[in-house]
């Protein structure tokens, strides 16, 4: 299950932040998710709680977005919805040369610091 190294790596990189800005805390995490990513939502969940116990993340919600795929034909411009599974073949020209301009992103957004005083760093 690779959801699994995904919110690892996603509480890995939000404790690092929280270190550096001495952040107490961590209300929530804002992730956009690509729908070409391979990415099951419901499990990233399920794994994001049990890779923030014992963390400054503990409690934190993930909030997904999904972004939707989008490609563009090189040769003509045409951009269209390649859908599930992706169809790079361009409906305008019916060329095969299409570049995926969004639908792979797997990155946080947003992180929300849990309320709290930060410390004075003197």
């Amino acid at each position: 299950m690779h959801e699994m190294s995904i919110a690892a790596a996603v509480v890995d990189q939000v404790a690092t932040a929280a270190a550096e800005r001495g952040a107490t805390g961590v209300a929530a995490v804002r992730l956009d998710v690509g729908e070409l990513a391979g990415v099951v939502p419901r499990a990233l969940d399920f794994c994001f709680s049990l890779a923030c116990a014992g963390t400054v993340l503990e409690g934190a919600l993930l909030i997904t977005r999904s972004v939707p795929a989008r490609a563009r034909c090189e040769p003509c411009g045409t951009q269209w919805a390649p859908g599930l599974p992706p169809d790079l073949r361009c409906p305008g020209c019916g060329g095969a040369r299409a570049e995926l301009l969004t639908g792979r992103e797997l990155q946080i957004r947003e992180v929300e610091w849990a309320p709290g005083p930060l410390p004075v760093h003197g």
